[in-house]
């Protein structure tokens, strides 16, 4: 079965017995989120009193559950339009909407439609929700050991949607978190009018993910899943917690023992058997959604957990005439997926280093010079008015990042012989490049290069991350495992992780028709507008607000 028609079935499948419980329970949870979150206004988003028919029950419990993963938006565009992946070009050409223009000019947005953080704000919560009242019954049922893998995802979840908003609104963790601003983490099912939410400290936040991540995942029970990649499996939830200690910076670099412990549950001693098939994918046609399909194949080992979301990114980030004033270009794609490295060079054709080629279009300035990976879905709403949906699947775990992961944890560790050991793998599974790197190889190549400056970029980026980083090998190590990485995760938002985490200065570049640069802006490490603005609804109801200048 293809991507498109699991997705389709999958989906399908949800609604026919969403359907079924709607007419048997009355309603479920007010339209899967009973009484705390529904962020039209944030009056209802937190102060909603709940339906008195709703009922949840062990028999369907997990349909709700499908609600717990953030279906209605997910952050891809804001990263990539935050990021350096990311250029102006000449009004001539058209942005997508107000709110990409917004983004990439890192602009509070008021725009609160899809792809917005507002909604991710509203999507995340909403899940949250979901998550909570299938604890709730649990809870009230006596905590079942039958029910224990249901309480594992929900946990799993919550932490999820956490971690999704954190990553969002707050700042890169580190020495301050102690005082900087978190979140309100929800654990309870709200049943007051107008409640008040304190945002805590970012140090909270962060604790309580964790501790209902390490709860939730040895409940995990993969065996009760139709379709486990559309689910927190095992694996997935290790990738998670991978993903979690790569950001949960410790003064003593211990959070990077826990990405070590957690990425090898999933690598085992073999990675490469799970590595995705670079060169098969490269051999499909760019024309179509041949390649994004193949991307997102719920039946390839490399893809950890699959989930479907409402999104027009796959027309910015696609070979389509939308959102072309700011999108990736020729420029930048020197510093991605047109970039030498110290496992080759690009080169056109059958000469380039990589398995996949580039799509560009064919103006006489390219605003755009793709990798196919992102395919736009649509749901047909009203076949006569022709209106409908967008809808992205996005690959929120591989394998491919997790190796990448851990090859950083092996080098700040300052065990290079490991970290070389899964650049390699990675290099030989996305490039055509079949001689080992060695260390001296990735000193030389890095070495040979200049800091990237705004008018003349490099894949070396000036690192100010809180954590000390040794020149020479320790810093080269890093700087390619960035590499990779920015490559590699290309068009899925996880640049801007590592901008934050790593104290990357990010410039706003105006390219001129004659090809030309003007630096329009800059974000330093210290910027406060990395922490993206709250909605306007949150704060209007009394959510203190990002600090700005």
């Amino acid at each position: 079965i293809s991507c498109t028609t699991s997705v389709y079935i999958y989906l399908k499948t949800w609604f026919i017995n969403y359907r079924m419980i709607m007419k048997t329970k009355y309603i479920l949870l007010s339209a899967i989120m009973g009484a705390s979150v529904s962020l039209t206004s944030c009056e209802d988003f937190l102060g909603e009193m709940p339906d008195p028919r709703t009922e949840i029950t062990p028999e369907n419990a997990a349909y709700l559950l499908v609600s717990a993963y953030p279906t209605s938006a997910m952050p891809i565009e804001i990263f990539e339009m935050y990021s350096d992946n990311t250029d102006a070009y000449p009004n001539r050409f058209s942005a997508m909407d107000r709110l990409q223009e917004d983004l990439f000019k890192w602009a509070d947005t008021s725009q609160n439609g899809t792809d917005s953080p507002s909604m991710v704000w509203e999507g995340c919560y909403k899940s949250i929700s979901a998550c909570n009242e299938v604890l709730k019954m649990i809870e009230e049922q006596g905590d079942l050991s039958s029910m224990s893998a249901l309480k594992g995802e929900a946990l799993v979840c919550r932490a999820y949607n956490h971690f999704i908003l954190a990553t969002v609104f707050c700042n890169a963790y580190g020495s301050q978190a102690e005082s900087e601003l978190g979140l309100p983490y929800m654990k309870t099912v709200e049943t007051t009018v107008s409640p008040s939410y304190e945002r805590g400290t970012l140090a909270e936040l962060y604790k309580n993910i964790e501790e209902d991540l390490l709860a939730g995942i040895p409940l995990l029970d993969d065996s009760k899943y139709s379709i486990p990649k559309y689910h927190f499996t095992k694996n997935a939830a290790y990738a998670f917690a991978t993903r979690f200690y790569l950001n949960y910076t410790q003064p003593d670099l211990s959070n990077y023992d826990k990405v070590i412990e957690y990425s090898s549950m999933v690598l085992g001693d073999n990675p490469s058997v799970n590595m995705r098939d670079w060169a098969a994918m490269g051999a499909l046609s760019v024309n179509g959604d041949i390649q994004p399909n193949a991307y997102v194949e719920s039946d390839d080992n490399a893809n950890l957990l699959l989930h479907s979301y409402h999104s027009y990114w796959g027309y910015i980030s696609g070979p389509y005439g939308l959102g072309e004033r700011y999108s990736h270009g020729p420029i930048v794609s020197y510093e991605t997926n047109r970039s030498n490295g110290p496992w080759g060079s690009f080169a056109a054709g059958d000469n380039n280093i990589y398995h996949l080629g580039v799509w560009s279009n064919s103006s006489g300035l390219p605003t755009k010079v793709i990798t196919r990976k992102i395919a736009q879905y649509w749901e047909i709403v009203d076949a006569v008015a022709g209106t409908g949906n967008g809808y992205c699947v996005n690959a929120a775990f591989t394998t491919d990042e997790l190796l990448l992961c851990r090859a950083e944890a092996y080098t700040m560790k300052k065990n290079y012989d490991l970290a070389l050991n899964d650049l390699n793998i990675w290099m030989a599974a996305y490039t055509k490049q079949t001689v080992p790197m060695t260390e001296d190889v990735i000193n030389s190549f890095y070495n040979g290069l200049n800091y990237s400056t705004p008018t003349n970029a490099t894949v070396k980026k000036e690192l100010h991350p809180e954590f000390a980083i040794a020149q020479g090998t320790q810093e080269n190590m890093i700087h390619a495992i960035l590499h990779a990485r920015r490559i590699t995760t290309l068009y899925e938002g996880l640049r801007w992780l590592d901008i934050k985490r790593f104290g990357i200065t990010v410039y706003r570049r105006f390219i001129r028709d004659d090809g030309g640069i003007d630096v329009t802006d800059k974000m330093e490490p210290n910027d406060l507008r990395r922490a993206i603005q709250l909605p306007s609804d949150a704060i209007s109801a009394g959510i203190q607000p990002n600090p700005r200048n």
